[in-house]
Order: C-alpha cells, then structure tokens, then sequence
C-alpha cells in the first residue's frame, strides 16, 4: 500500500470511528428527536463535533472528500443508532457535493464560512422572476429534510425566457430568508423535520442561480454531465436504512437468549429450533443486503462520472438497491414475527427502526415499482428511461 492510499484509509477508518463513537448520543436521543420531530440538539452536536456535517463541504473550505464506500460505512454507523440522523447527513452531504461545483468562488466563500454548513432541498419547481441582479424566487417546496436546522436551501425554480421557452435552475437561499412550514407528520423517519420551505418574492442574485445544461433529451440535466450522481445518492439514501435493519438486528440479537417464547416451554428464543431459524434467516438477510450495497458502492465510484456508463447499466444498479431494500424489509419484518407485539410498544426501538425503514423505503428516489418499469423498458427495448438518472 502506498503511503497515499495508506493515509486515505486511515482517513476513512477515523470518519468511521467517529461516526461509531457519535452513535450512543445518537441512540440516546433517538426517541426525542422522532418526538420532536427534528433533530434533538445533542445529536445535532455530536454529529457536528464529529465533523459529519463537514462532509460535502468543499475541501478548499475545511470539508472531507469522502468516496461512496466510506459515506455508506459512515452513514449506516448512524443509522443504526438513529436513522433520522443518518438521513440528515446523507441529504446535506449529496446537496452540497453534487451542487456546489456548480457555483463561483466568490458565492462558496459566502456560504462556506464554517465547514459545518448544513444544506436542505426542495425539487418541486417554484416560480423565479426576472429582477434587477438576479430573479425573485416564490413557492412552495416540500419534503425539505431539516429545514429548520438548515443554513441554506437549494431550491429548484423555473423562470421563462424572452423566447417563452422554460429554464429550470437552482437557487441558492439563506433558510433566514425563508419560512418554513412544519408539514412533515408521518409514520416514520418523523425525526427527519422534512417540512415545506416556503418563499414570497425572496430576491435571489444572479451569481446564486445555477441553470442546469439541456440533457440528451432537451430537458434539464440535473447530474450536470456526472450521470452516476444520482445513483450515487439512492445508495447514500439507502445507506441510512441499512443502518436501520441493522439497529433492528441488534435490537434482536440482544435478548434473543433471555426473551421467552409467549405460551411455550422454551426459556428462550435460541433454544427454539424454528426461532433460531427465522434468526439466522434475518440476519443473513441485513448482512448480506450491507455487503452487497457496500460493493454496489465501490462499484460506482470506480465508474464515476460515468460518462460512458449506458442507461441499462445505471437502471441495472438501482435494481440493484431495490433488491437490497427489500432483503431489509423482509428481514425486520422477521424480526418484529420473533420479538412478538412488544416490539410495537412506542418506548421499544424496534419499532422505530421499522417505521423509519418502511417510510425511507417509498422515497422518490427508491421508487420500487418506476425503477422495474424503468429497467423493463430498456432491456425489452420497449421504450426509453422513465425515471431521470
């Protein structure tokens, strides 16, 4: 190993250690944090001491360059101690690092003022005016995850030209700025705080909007010429459920020698044949579902761009993460059958790290069914991508 690579896994290997060491603050808080519906304060600065908010955070402004292995490693450590939390960082990580290149010295200067700066999103079009200097930005952007702890939302707005034709762009905007509007009440992954931010004629400089290049097919390119980027981001996305299965595995795995059987003779699980069973099942499931996105992800960052990456093989990857997902859903759901309707009790994590999965698991970006529509399309040769990426 050269001393180059050598230092690089022992940056890797520390990140890790670090997000391990901020898990039980994590794991401690989790139930405050899904009960407030944002971040608990002392999870929020864990995560910050440690440096994760950092990640994205260009290098020229005291960011980490992580690759995806080690982001998928760091983010399932989170995870599995609080998938809310996991979820925070991986949207602000992929939002700054995919977008950032994208804006000028002079504007990354001004956000960047600490490496910490944290980033939220919203895809849903608002409405940008021409103004003098730039455009006025109005709308309405839901499933903004951590709005309300956010510094800047990157929000996406259209805006029509002399010629009537739309431009589709992003608009870099202080979260003082804007209101948000605390829509997010939901079964799972309630911690998230994905709320709507809202803005009425929030005026937005010209050197903070960046319009995104026409695709193959005349509409926007949002991976701005890196088509693996948002492949890249459903394995960041997934990285936090995989966190979740395995909290739920370990939740299990705890008292599987202590808990008794309801109305058996056993004095515990592992001394039932078909316990056990079900046991190994599920944790081959998590286990093996974490290997195979592990390699998905070091497949990916050996191809990045991915420039000569085809359709087929991207839509290929994401089939991938579906399956991986549903190994997950599969295996907690055996473990919830195992642990029996006490897992459902509220102050019991087992139950939150089945909510937070199964809500994750609909994301946008994870869409089961689009994503086999997709690949079905292509190697049928019945038609081109539904789906961007």
């Amino acid at each position: 190993m050269t001393e180059t690579a050598g230092s690089m896994q022992e940056a890797t290997e520390g990140l890790v250690a670090k997000a391990r060491a901020a898990a039980p603050v994590l794991a401690v808080h989790a139930a405050a944090t899904d009960q407030q519906g944002r971040l608990a304060p002392e999870s929020l600065e864990a995560l910050r001491e440690a440096g994760l908010f950092a990640l994205g955070t260009p290098v020229e402004f005291g960011g980490a360059d992580v690759d995806l292995v080690t982001l998928v490693r760091v983010l399932s450590e989170l995870g599995r101690a609080c998938p809310s939390s996991a979820w925070l960082v991986s949207i602000s990580t992929g939002t700054k690092a995919h977008f950032s290149r994208g804006f000028p010295e002079k504007v990354l200067a001004e956000v960047y003022t600490h490496p910490d700066v944290r980033w939220c999103g919203g895809s849903t079009p608002g409405q940008a005016v021409a103004a003098p200097g730039g455009v006025e930005v109005t709308g309405r952007w839901a499933y903004a995850s951590g709005a309300e702890d956010a510094h800047w939302a990157f929000l996406s707005v259209v805006s029509v030209g002399d010629d009537g034709v739309p431009h589709v762009a992003g608009a870099l905007v202080p979260m003082v700025e804007l209101a948000v509007d605390r829509t997010w009440r939901v079964a799972g992954l309630q911690g998230t705080g994905s709320h709507t931010v809202v803005a009425d004629g929030v005026f937005v400089p010209a050197e903070r909007l960046l319009e995104f290049p026409l695709g193959p097919d005349g509409g926007p390119d949002l991976t701005q010429g890196r088509p693996l980027d948002i492949v890249s981001q459903t394995v960041s996305v997934t990285a936090t459920l995989a966190g979740a299965a395995l909290g739920a595995l370990d939740v299990v795995k705890a008292v599987i020698q202590t808990r008794k059987p309801p109305m058996t003779r056993y004095n515990s699980l592992a001394e039932s044949a078909s316990a056990r069973h079900v046991f190994a099942e599920a944790e081959h499931m998590v286990t093996s579902g974490y290997d195979r996105l592990i390699s998905l992800a070091a497949r990916i960052t050996e191809q990045l761009p991915g420039d000569d990456v085809t359709a087929v093989q991207r839509s290929s990857m994401r089939m991938e993460v579906v399956s991986i997902l549903q190994q997950f859903l599969r295996a907690v759901d055996l473990l919830l059958d195992l642990h029996g309707s006490s897992a459902f009790v509220l102050d019991n994590p087992l139950q939150r790290f089945w909510r937070d999965l199964n809500v994750g698991a609909r994301h946008a970006q994870l869409s089961t069914y689009l994503t086999t529509e997709n690949y079905g399309l292509l190697v049928t040769g019945a038609g081109g991508p539904v789906q961007v990426g």
